[in-house]
């Protein structure tokens, strides 16, 4: 029995190795299918290694980089990797924009319920947040984007969206979690 438990230890750590021996590659190169660089590694979070570009941090599935003749590899150019960001972001900030509307429902970056909009004016990039309590203070489309659950969420916490309503919107949230 002990063997087994032993065994089946040593067969996780293994499976968690890769990620983890390529966590120490955090600034190496990775090239693409044309023998260029496609950029740095960036950061190694579980099975997913952020690639930067130069242009964007892109998110890139462990399993999908393999050795080459110039060292780790994926089966894309830098080109298509930016493209490819391109399109997700501009797919994203249709969401987003789509959900931008006067009334609607707000979710904080923990999924809690935080408020709603007031006016909004997106060819203006003028949003009024309305938190839960009454208070009210202007932020901009880069503050919000669509939950995997499709809730309009904003991007702050509920402690800084509650800072912000307490300091009647003359301190807006800048950014964060």
């Amino acid at each position: 029995m002990m063997k087994t438990h032993k065994l089946a230890l040593l067969a996780g750590a293994l499976a968690l190795a890769p990620a983890s021996a390529f966590a120490q590659d955090v600034g190496a190169t990775i090239y693409g299918s044309d023998g260029n660089a496609v950029g740095t590694v960036a950061e190694v979070t579980g099975e997913v290694v952020v690639i930067d570009t130069g242009k964007h941090k892109a998110p890139v599935p462990l399993a999908m980089i393999g050795d080459g003749d110039k060292g780790k590899s994926i089966a894309a150019t830098r080109d298509q990797v930016d493209t490819m960001m391109d399109e997700r972001i501009a797919e994203a900030d249709a969401k987003r924009d789509a959900a931008l509307v006067e009334g609607a429902a707000v979710v904080s970056i923990g999924g809690a319920p935080a408020g709603k909009l007031g006016a909004v004016d997106l060819a203006a990039d003028s949003i009024t947040f309305e938190a839960e309590g009454g208070s009210s203070f202007p932020l901009k489309k880069e503050h919000f984007a669509v939950n995997p659950q499709g809730q309009l969420m904003v991007l702050f916490s509920k402690d800084q969206i509650a800072a912000a309503a307490a300091s009647a919107g003359t301190n807006a949230p800048t950014g964060g979690q």
